[in-house]
């Protein structure tokens, strides 16, 4: 799938060791192309305060586009997903 940059996009694998998880929510903010390989994505993610928590590249297909179905959801930082 091809994103717009400096969108919003979900999460869909946790990342652990960026303090990531599915359904976390960033911004699209650069866009990688290598031929021969998946489109990749470096994404900025933020705490609710704007504060950048990481910014990590992903292959476009650990992202989705938001939707009328999603919900915002709240997590503390140091809670461990389940």
């Amino acid at each position: 799938m091809d994103y717009e940059l400096y969108t919003d996009t979900i999460l869909l694998r946790d990342l652990p060791e960026e303090g990531l998880f599915a359904g976390d929510v960033g911004t699209l903010v650069d866009r990688h192309d290598v031929e021969g390989l998946e489109t990749g994505y470096s994404v900025e993610f933020f705490d609710m305060l704007g504060n950048t928590v990481a910014v990590v590249t992903l292959p476009g297909s650990s992202l989705r586009s938001p939707s009328h179905a999603d919900r915002p959801t709240v997590r503390l930082a140091n809670e461990v997903a389940v």
